[in-house]
């Protein structure tokens, strides 16, 4: 096969293994260090110290794989309607919609690797391939828009004008020489959208995120204490944060993803505030198996959902 027909056979496989966008671009490295580096320096990673690990891997997509030549970007829909929440009910806090479903980290993962597989049957040379899905020192999103799967939007999120930006991202560096695709165009254009309705203030400005301030942060990442005036804030979200997807005009007209993996399973998109404070440990096992929600400790699930009780009873001001 020559390269070009390489790369037709990984698009054809990939959407038939449950990839909704493929893009390739270089192994070359990713610049962007001097803004990384002050963006550190300057405490919005909060508590996740383990950012500046391997910091200098993280610009060189190369050094994940010797003889690396290109880097293959998967991008596979997650998003689905969210169940109908009973009003009537005890009182239930929000889980953002990555994590209604099984680990992305293994769905994905597996999806890519039978990718893989199946092309190392029908090509003549072989090939290496190291995959990472979101736990490699990697700049995902850099590599995404590089590679023309989508743009990385004010949000900070990779943006797609059919996908919209409810999707996951995994890539294949890999020693085989392919075609490349062009980097993606921004269409934001003027629209504010995401920036206006962050209750917690988390973008100092367009295209940049103070992760610190985050919920999605604060209620998977942050370990210890939240501060009372960022609390206040969260309203009923227990386990990360949708609303700058929610409200993007990219997000209307977007397609439900096909993937029974991602079919709603426990603690589902609206648990039982009460519920959560009650979990003992073999509770917690068994709503958070199998689910990215177990990122979070059960000790920090019971303080997610002791704030969002808080703020139930007295809400704070909302956008």
């Amino acid at each position: 096969m020559t390269p070009q027909e390489i790369r037709q056979r990984l698009i054809t496989l990939a959407m038939e293994e449950d990839i909704h966008r493929i893009g390739i671009t270089s192994a070359l490295p990713i610049g962007r260090r001097e803004y990384v580096d002050a963006w550190l320096a300057a405490g919005r990673a909060g508590e996740m110290s383990y950012l500046a690990r391997y910091a200098d891997q993280r610009f060189q997509p190369a050094a994940m794989l010797d003889g690396a030549r290109s880097v293959i970007v998967f991008a596979q829909n997650y998003y689905q309607q969210a169940p109908a929440r009973n009003d009537t009910a005890p009182a239930t806090g929000r889980v953002a919609m990555y994590a209604w479903g099984r680990d992305y980290h293994k769905v994905l993962k597996k999806a890519i690797f039978r990718v893989l597989d199946r092309l190392r049957n029908e090509v003549e040379q072989p090939f290496a391939s190291r995959v990472c899905v979101d736990t490699a020192p990697v700049l995902e999103r850099e590599l995404a828009a590089r590679a023309g799967v989508g743009w990385i939007g004010k949000n900070t999120l990779v943006m797609h004008q059919d996908l919209g930006s409810y999707f996951f991202l995994g890539e294949a560096v890999t020693d085989l020489e392919l075609p490349t695709d062009a980097p993606a165009v921004d269409h934001c254009g003027t629209c504010t959208a995401c920036l206006e309705a962050c209750p917690t203030d988390a973008f100092p400005a367009p295209y940049q995120m103070d992760a610190s301030r985050c919920i999605s942060y604060l209620t998977i990442e942050h370990r210890s204490t939240i501060d009372p005036a960022l609390a206040s804030r969260m309203d009923d979200w227990v386990f990360g944060c949708d609303i700058c997807q929610m409200v993007c005009p990219h997000n209307r007209h977007i397609t439900e993803t096909d993937v029974a993996d991602y079919a709603v399973r426990p603690p589902g998109p609206h648990p039982d505030l009460k519920h959560v404070q009650q979990w003992t440990d073999e509770a917690y096992d068994q709503n958070t198996a199998g689910s990215a929600s177990r990122r979070a400790t059960r000790a920090m699930w019971q303080r997610n959902a002791r704030i969002a009780e808080s703020n139930k009873r007295s809400p704070s001001e909302s956008p």
